[in-house]
């Protein structure tokens, strides 16, 4: 069954097919919940459904291939087939998505033979091709040519928002074709002419992405590429948020008629995001106020919500109600009717009864420590995510001068003679004063915490932990750094039934000194979906049945619950496992039955 690219439009076996989609990332929604999350984009008057694909999810290490669970592209589109859903897949090597690295692995920042990233570098190239060995062929299954329902392939996300490397892009195509996609292909950039001039290719579909003013992005497009039908490849229904910033919101009847402006104009269109889920565990990724230095570090929130039309546990908003109104007139007959999400439990508090100070449990939850001359990066440690502890003595005697710290990336608790002299923030406080050493000198330790590393723009590449330390003008030498890797079953790591540190507190009372960990246990009667809340807590990282439900950060903002999917709970007896990084007023999370996102 071809699928065919014409001046008037798309044709599929040879009849007219307008692409009415919505994005939905498998990987940001738990695979118990697809078929829901599926059949809710039909009910919207959608006929596909657009996935990115993230390189760092499917290899987390060199060589070590993930296509399981939350992973299971292949079961993923199998889904959005039995829904009656065409799919249209944005693979990597790169895909921006306010994901972790853009997609790239972490791993990548640790060869020294990758000289540069998204572009013809030839050690890039050469885990670019491995990896395509490895996804495209699974891909390429699925196609409309081969009885699947994968409509076109992505070659590259937004690069002319990147650079110029038409060579670069010119490879990943012929990488695609050569190993067997024979759908068509397209690229997708924002509407200016150096975005298209930068990111398009000769003989590819060309798409535009944009959430208002259709008319005169398409008629950019039109005078780059007048053989090209229009097609919005993102329509940006809504935004995403940065810890420490306002939540964003569309309003519905806005965005409703920005999307019939699309569609008025004859255009295909892809709904970004249709359903959002989560940034769970340490997936969520990072921009920079600024894209041409890549200054000023925001990392995301854990909510992925997007202010989508359909909300981030599955349920129907007043925006899917505006946008099916105008879907379903370019629709093959009327929609079905949407489903219901998953009940809620009800309202509760449940206390954290244990608690192990970090600081005195590494050897249980560290790797080895590892010596060096200047502080190694996360990446040269072999550690996606998490906490590093850098030890060096500071020399005596000497009085009080200035702690610098820097390339710190991201957060710092600083600890002198193991007790706690201040925190420092990535572009905000990198420097502490009055750091003194008595005649034997000082223990200096900095527990660094990374956030995501930055997933668009020139700041792409961003390496965790810090690059130097100084005491006045002098650099501290002689380090050893411990790494303490978070994600998904480190609760099991920690050693509960160990003899508490009276400094970390008993009973879930806060403790005085460095990060604890918490634990609780929550008793349900069935599984259902809920909210966590955490009002007493400052920062730090949840896990339901060893499950990472991701960061929160209650004085920061804007997110303060986090979801919790049903498919994590079972009847009975839950563990609920809370990282506090900054000190703990009272030790409880309360599961609630509404977000907050930080909205009004």
């Amino acid at each position: 069954m071809p699928f065919t690219v014409s001046r008037e439009g798309f044709l599929l076996d040879g009849r007219p097919l307008r692409v009415l989609s919505g994005a939905l990332h498998y990987f940001r929604v738990l695979p118990e919940q697809w078929p829901h999350r599926l059949r809710m984009l039909r009910a919207m008057g959608l006929n596909t459904v657009e996935t990115y694909v993230p390189w760092n999810l499917h290899e987390p290490h060199p060589g070590a291939y993930d296509f399981t669970g939350g992973a299971d592209l292949d079961g993923f589109l199998r889904a959005a087939r039995d829904a009656g859903l065409y799919a249209v897949v944005r693979p990597s090597p790169y895909i921006c998505a306010e994901w972790e690295n853009g997609g790239l692995p972490w791993w990548l920042l640790a060869d020294r033979e990758v000289r540069a990233l998204r572009c013809g570098d030839p050690a890039f190239l050469a885990h670019v091709d491995r990896w395509y060995d490895r996804l495209v062929p699974l891909l390429a299954a699925h196609q409309v040519t081969r009885g699947g329902n994968v409509l076109m392939v992505q070659v590259e996300n937004e690069y002319g928002s990147y650079g110029t490397d038409t060579g670069y892009l010119e490879h990943l195509a012929a990488g695609l074709r050569a190993r067997g996609v024979d759908v068509p292909l397209f690229t997708s950039d924002g509407p200016e002419d150096f975005f298209l001039a930068g990111g398009t290719l000769p003989g590819t579909l060309a798409t535009v992405n944009f959430g208002s003013g259709a008319g005169e992005a398409f008629a950019g497009l039109r005078r780059l590429r007048p053989d090209d039908p229009p097609m919005c490849a993102e329509f940006w229904c809504g935004w995403f948020d940065h810890w420490g910033a306002a939540h964003t919101v569309r309003e519905p009847d806005d965005a409703a008629a920005a999307l019939a402006g699309v569609l008025e104009s004859g255009a295909s269109v892809n709904i970004y995001m249709a359903h959002g889920g989560t940034n769970f565990s340490t997936w969520a990724g990072a921009n920079t106020a600024d894209h041409t230095t890549g200054a000023g570090y925001l990392p995301t929130v854990t909510s992925y919500d997007y202010d989508a039309p359909v909300d981030e546990r599955g349920a129907v908003t007043e925006k899917f109600l505006a946008f099916r109104a105008v879907l379903e007139r370019y629709a093959d007959g009327p929609p079905p009717e949407p489903e219901p999400p998953a009940p809620l439990l009800p309202p509760g508090r449940v206390r954290l009864v244990d608690s192990v100070a970090l600081l005195g449990a590494l050897d249980a939850l560290a790797a080895p420590p590892v010596a060096a001359a200047t502080p190694p990066s996360f990446e040269e440690l072999g550690v996606a995510h998490g906490l590093v502890l850098y030890e060096t003595r500071v020399p005596g005697p000497r009085g009080p001068y200035t702690l610098s710290v820097r390339g710190l990336a991201d957060r710092a608790h600083v600890f002198v003679d193991g007790r706690p002299a201040g925190v420092l923030e990535r572009d905000a406080a990198e420097s502490l004063d009055g750091i003194a050493a008595p005649p034997g000198g000082a223990r200096l330790g900095l527990l660094v915490e990374s956030m995501g590393r930055v997933n668009y723009g020139v700041g792409l590449g961003d390496r965790k932990g810090v690059r130097e330390v100084l005491h006045a003008q002098q650099l501290l030498h002689g380090w050893t750094a411990r790494a303490v890797e978070l994600g998904h079953g480190t609760p099991e790591r920690v050693p509960w039934d160990a003899p508490r540190d009276p400094a970390a507190g008993r009973g879930g009372a806060p403790g005085p000194v460095g990060p604890v960990f918490h634990r609780g246990f929550l008793e349900v009667a069935e599984p259902a979906d809920a909210y966590l809340a955490l009002p007493g807590m400052r920062k730090g990282y949840v896990w339901v049945n060893g499950f990472c439900l991701g960061r929160y950060w209650q004085e920061r903002g804007p997110q303060r619950t986090l979801y919790l999917p049903w498919p994590l709970l079972r009847a009975g007896r839950n563990e609920i496992a809370v990282l506090e990084l900054d000190g703990a007023a009272d030790a409880a999370v309360e599961v609630r039955r509404a977000p907050d996102l930080g909205g009004a």
